[in-house]
């Protein structure tokens, strides 16, 4: 009987993870389709264009920092949200990252950008998985990976005045390796969020996921930059 009880406790908890990694999964998934639509339709919207970089860098800062101010707004207040709300501001942050990532399908070509996303997908699946099923402990990655995400800002930083296509180069290969890592150490910490959700608790649940899906979000659009940066072809 202890036994029966034991494996059903397992099979409710497997179960419990796999719903609530599957709603992060989606709504990952929903805001890459934002980002990708909100980009295309900047891109090839002359009164968008103008709007946004007609000023010089004034467009895009303001964009930056509204995208950057949103992401810490979600990621603190998140547990405050009602779920509408939570909704339409991660469904908003997707849709100001497409407006600003869209001058990246003037510069590279359309057959480079679905070959890079393509290999995004594969090595972002795969890290994903491992973060999902490897019996490791990764929390130990996490201060070493944060390191290397504040060293690869310091040096970007300090190489928009160098403008080193080396450094560049250097740069983007640790970016990928920065963010790859991030990929299965986030999983793993949001598979650990996912065995602790109150199941019964929708608007927990939709906050929880969001959460997630911001996270690996991030992970796959940085990815997908220094892959780009490192092998696309520019028009």
């Amino acid at each position: 009987m202890d036994n029966y009880n034991q494996s059903q406790s397992m099979a409710q908890s497997q179960s419990k993870v796999a719903f609530f990694m599957q709603q992060v999964y989606l709504w990952m998934c929903a805001a890459l389709i934002v980002t990708a639509a909100t980009a295309y339709y900047t891109a090839n919207s002359m009164f968008m264009l103008q709007l946004i970089y007609s000023n010089g860098n004034i467009g895009p800062i303001i964009l930056i920092v509204a995208i950057i101010g949103l992401v810490m707004y979600l990621s603190s207040q998140m547990h405050k949200l009602s779920a509408g709300m939570a909704t339409g501001l991660f469904i908003l942050y997707a849709a100001l990252n497409g407006v600003f990532l869209a001058p990246i399908l003037l510069v590279y070509t359309g057959a480079s950008i679905a070959q890079t996303f393509l290999i995004t997908a594969g090595m972002f699946g795969g890290m994903s998985v491992y973060g999902m099923v490897t019996k490791k402990d990764l929390s130990g990655w996490g201060s070493f990976l944060i390191m290397g995400l504040w060293g690869l800002i310091l040096a970007s930083l300090v190489n928009l005045f160098f403008k080193s296509s080396a450094a560049n180069f250097v740069i983007s290969i640790i970016g990928v390796i920065v963010f790859v890592g991030l990929t299965a150490y986030d999983t793993q910490k949001i598979k650990e969020m996912g065995e602790t959700a109150p199941i019964d608790d929708a608007v927990a649940i939709r906050r929880g996921a969001l959460l997630g899906a911001i996270s690996l979000y991030l992970d796959f659009i940085n990815i997908f930059l220094y892959l780009l940066r490192l092998f696309g072809d520019r028009k």
